[in-house]
Order: structure tokens, then C-alpha cells, then sequence
């Protein structure tokens, strides 16, 4: 699929109010969302081979208190949220957790593959922004750690 056709797409898309739409070959993941809500300055969702899926029409995200301490950890792609590596262990991390640059804090499911999501600086988690499940969008703060 060439640039032309994927702009022809775009504008089919928009023509008929497709929200979200998926498409894959073996040479191309594509993956759009006309309805991505922008949150506390998130950037929309891109449609590049790197996108792994568009994520279910999620719940609206409440937006952090301004006055929120701490380092925002944002998910690098879209995909579902899990704060636990399987169902039945504990959570890589909980509010009040000190944690380690470099150390696990969630994982992010992209197209069954499950991406490991490390900490950026070490510190304590403040606020765990997202609950378990739940999709998340590229750029959207999953926690807040403060690095003090």
C-alpha cells in the first residue's frame, strides 16, 4: 500500500465516520483513530508500522490535579495495560512502591506481544494513572513517580 492509497483510505474513512480502523500484512500494521481524546496534551494516534493496534473505545481518562508531584511515565504505543505479568501474581508496582530506573512497572499488550514498560527515573510512585485492562493511547501518562 502506497502513501496515495493510504491518504484515499483516510478519506473514505472520514467520508463515511469510521471511528477506528485496523488493517495488517505481513508488510504493514496500520492502525487509525479519528475519535483519540486528547489528555493533559497527548499527542494523537499515528499511523505508522510501529502502532501495534487501535485500542478498544476507552473510558474518559480524568485528567491529574495540576498540582500533582512527580514525573509523568508515558505508554510508548497503544495497546491494553497490565500491571501484573499474569492474572494470578501480584502487581510489578503499587502507589507508595519505591522503584528503580530500569524496572518493570507494567506491560503494555500490543498485538499479543507483551511489551515491558520500565521506569525512567528511580523514585516512588505517586499515582498509578491507568487500572489494569484498561487500553491505553501513545503518549497517555500511565504513572506519575516522584524521582525525590
Amino acid at each position: 500500500m502506497d502513501l496515495d492509497q493510504i491518504k484515499n483510505l483516510l478519506e473514505i474513512l472520514k467520508e463515511q465516520e469510521v471511528n477506528e480502523f485496523s488493517y495488517e500484512t505481513e508488510a504493514l500494521s496500520l492502525s487509525v483513530n479519528f475519535g483519540a481524546q486528547v489528555v493533559q496534551g497527548m499527542a494523537p494516534v499515528m499511523a505508522t508500522p510501529q502502532v501495534a493496534a487501535a485500542a478498544p473505545a476507552a473510558a474518559p481518562v480524568a485528567a491529574a490535579p495540576a498540582e500533582s508531584l512527580g514525573v509523568g511515565l508515558e505508554s510508548p504505543m497503544v495497546g491494553t495495560f497490565y500491571s501484573a505479568p499474569s492474572p494470578d501474581q501480584p502487581a510489578f508496582c503499587k502507589v507508595g512502591d519505591t522503584v528503580s530506573k530500569g524496572q518493570t512497572l507494567c506491560i503494555i499488550e500490543a498485538m499479543k506481544l507483551m511489551n515491558e514498560i520500565e521506569a525512567e527515573v528511580s523514585g516512588t510512585v505517586v499515582e498509578m494513572l491507568v487500572e489494569n485492562g484498561q487500553p491505553v493511547q501513545f503518549g497517555q501518562v500511565l504513572f506519575k513517580i516522584d524521582p525525590a
